[in-house]
């Protein structure tokens, strides 16, 4: 299980707050693989979402490279990503420690004023009073990102994948510290 393909290109997924910047970034640091976030991508300034030509082409010169980490759920690029990939690992935690975490990760960055992509910063108003609260989303995605990757995983569509699940914080960091041994 510590093991990674030859020429790992390797897709970070879950629903929202879950870990998955987190977990790739270690990951890619850990491998020495070229790490793409997805989100720095497809935001502009002042929470824009860029235009999916030019997301998609973004993410198209992204990943052309032999090897790299990827990391998010979009699906408007995963026609163009998956059949590129090699392995998949699905964060899937439970929904009480996804909120839990989503919680902790924006007061965080609401005290620390910190700068995601693009100049953009969560805010008080967005996280908490908003129809686009990342809590509110992660409420309303969790169960459905999770049926949604149980039937990717199930389909077969992409059949080169190699799936790895991880439903604890705790198994996902043994595997990522057992890599390479």
């Amino acid at each position: 299980m510590g093991s990674l393909p030859n020429a790992p290109r390797i897709v970070v997924v879950g629903t929202s707050a879950v870990g998955k910047s987190t977990f790739a970034r270690a990951l890619a640091a850990k491998t020495r693989l070229p790490y793409v976030e997805l989100d720095e991508l497809h935001w502009s300034r002042d929470w824009r979402e860029k235009p999916t030509r030019e997301f998609a082409q973004l993410v198209d010169a992204a990943t052309m490279g032999q090897s790299w980490v990827v990391d998010g759920n979009y699906g408007v690029v995963r026609d163009l990503l998956w059949p590129r990939a090699n392995l998949i690992v699905w964060l899937n935690y439970g929904f009480a420690r996804t909120l839990w975490r989503g919680l902790r990760r924006s007061l965080e960055r609401l005290c620390r004023h910190t700068e995601l992509w693009h100049g953009n910063h969560e805010s008080w108003h967005m996280t908490f009073l908003s129809k686009q609260s990342i809590l509110l989303w992660i409420v309303t995605t969790h169960a459905r990102r999770r049926r949604e990757f149980a039937a990717l995983r199930m389909a077969g569509t992409y059949a080169q994948l190699e799936w790895l699940e991880f439903k604890r914080p705790s198994d996902a960091q043994k595997w990522l510290a057992d890599i390479g041994r």
